[in-house]
Order: C-alpha cells, then structure tokens, then sequence
C-alpha cells in the first residue's frame, strides 16, 4: 500500500491511538494500523476505526450514568 500524504510504502503494524473527549481520555496501546515507512502517519482501517468508535460510546455512555449518580458527603 501506498501512503496518502507522501507516497511512501505502509507496513502493518500496531500503534498507540489516544482520544481526548468529554472529560477523559482514551489510550489504545497496540491499534492495529499500516503505518508509513517515510513519514510515519498511521492509516486504520475500517474495522478498527469501528471498533474505536464503538468504544468511545460505551465510555461516553458509562461517563453520563456517572454523572447521573448522586454525591454522598
């Protein structure tokens, strides 16, 4: 495969992925992603990208029934 940005070759790799959202912050360690041999950018494909996605709902999800439940002093 060939990269995007700078045309250099992509290998199959795993990468850190981090998302920063709504009060917390995500670190995947070892995404799946063919990343670029000159330039490093990663590339994921569509079933991580889903899976990723479909974790951060499950977290946005948990956070608002967090945020429901009353603080006890």
């Amino acid at each position: 495969m060939e990269c995007f940005y700078c045309k250099g070759e992509l290998i199959r790799t795993k990468v850190s992925y981090t998302a920063s959202r709504k009060g917390y912050h995500l670190i995947i360690d070892d995404a799946p992603a063919w990343v670029c041999q000159q330039c490093k950018e990663p590339l994921f494909d569509e079933e991580t990208v889903d899976t990723i996605q479909e974790m951060l709902r499950e977290v946005d999800i948990r956070l608002d029934k967090l945020a429901t439940l009353s603080v006890v002093a």
